[in-house]
Formats: C-alpha cells, sequence, structure tokens
C-alpha cells in the first residue's frame, strides 16, 4: 500500500525511530546531575563528572608565622669613618693597600701640601715668639724687683707672654688634630687613620690633586671621600617593613636572614631602631638592624631575606594552588562532607616552593581543595 508514494511499512519504521530517539533525549535530560549553589555552598551529586577533577587534601598543623621582609646590609656607622683631607696638595704615596688593616694614626696618604708647610712654619714662629716673650717677661720682672723698671713695663711684657702663649697652643693643638707637629721630620703631610679597622674603599691615585672642600662640589667623582675605614666583623642592615608588620618590630627584637650568596646558612641579628614615621613614597618603615659578622662571610652592599617571628599568628602552609582570587579577596574551597564545599576567605602570607602561609581563615585538620578550585568556582557562579 502506498502513502503519497511512500510505502507504509517505512513509514511506520520511521515513525518508529523518531519515537524511540525522543524518549532517549527526554531521558537523558531527567537523568543529569543537578548541582545546589547557594553564595558560597556548593554541593555536587555523587554522579557528577567534575567531582573526578577535583582533589582534596587535609591541612597540615601550623607554626608560628613569620614575615619576610627585605634587606640590605651596610657599614656600620659606627665603627666606619670617611676620610678627607684637610689641606690641599698633591698625593705623593699610599703606604696602605686596599683591604689592608689599619692601626689608629697609621699613614692612609703621604699629601705634599703648601698649606701644611705653612700651619708648620706659624708653630715654629709661635714657638720662637713664646720663647721671646718669656725672656722679655722675666727680664722685665728682675728689673722691676731691682727698682730699674716701671711696673707699666711688666704688665705689657706680661701681656705680651699671655698672648704668645695662646697663639701658640692654638698652632699646636692645629697640627696635633691632624697627627702632627711643628718639628716633623717629614714635609710631606701623612692623612692618618682615625680609628683602627679595615681600608675598604680608596678614591685617589699618587699624583692626584686633592683639596678639603671637595665634599662640597656637585659631581660624585669630588664627593666621595678619599679613603673608607671601618670593622667589618660588625654590620647594620636596613629592612624595609609594611605598616602590617608594626605590631611585631620592636628595638631589641631578633630576627634571622638568609642570604643567595650562601644558600640553607641562616644568620641572626636584631632590632636597634624602627622609624617614627612612613616613607610617603613607598609607604614602607625604616627599620635598622645590628648583625654581627665575626667570620667576615657577609659583605655590605649584600642583599637578604629577613624573617620576623610573629608570635601571636598561627599559620598554616597549604599548596599555593588551592588558594585563587576573587576579586580583592583570596579563598579556599573547604570540604564540609564528600560533594558539599564552602569557599572560605583567607588572609595569604608569602609564597615559596610551592606552599603558600595562609594567616588567618583555615585551621590544622580541615580538608580543603587543592585541585579543581577554579572549576568550582565557575559552578557557583553559574
Amino acid at each position: 500500500m502506498r502513502i503519497h508514494g511512500l510505502y507504509l511499512p517505512t513509514v511506520l519504521f520511521l515513525s518508529l525511530v523518531a519515537l524511540v530517539t525522543g524518549c532517549r533525549r527526554e531521558m537523558k535530560t531527567d537523568d543529569a546531575p543537578q548541582i545546589e549553589a547557594s553564595t558560597e555552598t556548593l554541593s555536587l551529586p555523587t554522579n557528577a563528572p567534575q567531582l573526578s577533577s577535583i582533589t582534596v587534601e587535609s591541612v597540615a598543623q601550623g607554626h608560628p608565622a613569620k614575615a619576610s621582609l627585605p634587606g640590605r646590609l651596610v657599614w656600620d656607622e659606627d665603627t666606619t669613618v670617611r676620610v678627607f683631607s684637610p689641606f690641599a696638595g698633591i698625593v705623593r704615596k699610599l703606604p696602605v693597600e686596599l683591604n689592608e688593616p689599619v692601626a689608629k694614626g697609621s699613614a692612609l696618604a703621604a699629601i705634599q701640601s703648601a698649606d701644611f708647610v705653612q700651619a708648620q712654619a706659624d708653630a715654629r714662629k709661635a714657638e720662637s715668639d713664646f720663647r721671646r716673650a718669656d725672656q722679655n717677661r722675666e727680664r722685665l720682672r728682675d728689673l722691676f724687683e731691682h727698682g730699674a723698671a716701671p711696673k707699666k713695663d711688666l704688665e705689657f711684657a706680661e701681656a705680651d707672654f699671655s698672648s704668645a702663649q695662646a697663639e701658640l697652643d692654638r698652632a699646636r693643638e692645629r697640627l696635633a688634630i691632624y697627627g702632627a707637629t711643628a718639628n716633623s721630620a717629614d714635609a710631606d703631610f701623612l692623612l692618618p687613620s682615625p680609628l683602627a679597622g679595615i681600608l675598604v674603599e680608596r678614591n685617589v691615585t699618587p699624583g692626584q690633586e686633592v683639596r678639603p672642600d671637595q665634599m662640597l662640589a656637585n659631581a660624585p667623582q669630588f664627593t666621595a671621600p678619599l679613603f673608607v675605614v671601618t670593622d667589618p666583623a660588625r654590620l647594620w642592615i636596613l629592612i624595609d617593613a609594611a605598616e602590617t608588620d608594626l605590631p611585631h618590630l620592636r628595638p631589641g627584637c631578633p630576627f634571622t636572614f638568609t642570604s643567595r650568596g650562601f644558600p640553607g646558612q641562616e644568620f641572626k641579628g636584631t632590632i636597634d631602631v624602627v622609624s617614627q614615621s612612613i616613607d610617603p613614597n613607598t609607604r614602607t618603615v625604616k627599620v635598622r638592624g645590628t648583625v654581627d659578622n665575626p667570620r667576615r662571610l657577609l659583605k655590605a652592599e649584600m642583599f637578604v631575606s629577613v624573617s620576623l617571628p610573629d608570635g601571636n599568628t598561627t599559620a598554616v602552609s597549604v599548596p599555593a594552588k588551592a588558594v585563587f582570587l576573587h576579586g580583592e579577596k583570596h579563598y579556599v574551597f573547604l570540604e564540609r562532607s564528600p560533594g558539599r564545599f564552602f569557599r572560605q576567605q583567607v588572609s595569604t602570607g608569602n609564597e615559596a616552593d610551592g606552599q603558600i602561609l595562609v594567616m588567618n581563615g583555615l585551621e590544622p585538620g580541615q580538608r580543603i581543595v587543592t585541585e579543581g578550585c577554579l572549576l568550582l568556582q565557575e559552578s557557583l557562579k553559574q
């Protein structure tokens, strides 16, 4: 039998195929797993395909939190001196090599200086005038006692003696400041080291002209000191701290730090000074500490990473991929029960070696999602 050009069996077969296909589609829609979601909670049925992509781990035991701050080592200014020449002249000799020890008062440079020669001549003239005034005073005193000289002449002689003595003291003190005397055997000025230590910097060469006012120049090559002498067995450390680190920044507080130059080694120091203001440009607090360096392993201008303990806070370390950013806040997903997850806000610390410190929001023993956080976040948004 034909129906509009088709055989009846063919029509019945096509109708049956359409009916079966429609039933299958309806069954597939009805059997799809339903996800229940609220503001922060997400529930997945046991047959949800998302569960195969989710990994859950327990939070390990917490430990005292530490703030990691950048630091820089510098010379201890209490045991460091920058030396300039008090006289203008030409450098003739440099007795001490760089990184050699120097004693207090030992010569750092021999400088041929007309000013120094003039200072010596002034001192010698002051000594001569003093001897003359002393002899004149004694002569007039003897004449006055025998009635051969008026008292006013003796008074004038005593005034001349006092003036000559004052001038002699001034000339001698001027040379004594620079470690020299009026009768020094060497005509060159020997620039002395004000303290004992190590010569760590030298910015002068033989034949170079130096001046006492060169530090007032605007050019760096002139403003640099001729020599820097310090004791490297003790260093300062300059730390840039954030405002949030202020609760555990106190003078006398110990800290530890590490350097890339000595991996695996930990050094100790003590905070000395905490700035009373915040840098308006970097919004950081300037902190200064002291570091003992008896083996002289540490070097000035070395960058280090400082760890400051915070006894009031306990942090837990979790895989960094367990924490995600939503808006301006950090979150993790807690597993309340199998298939039921809660989005928990946390505050984080430093990240290293694939682990991140969580300062608040988690407790040891809680189970968190370490794989599939973004998948859950997308399901929560949908």
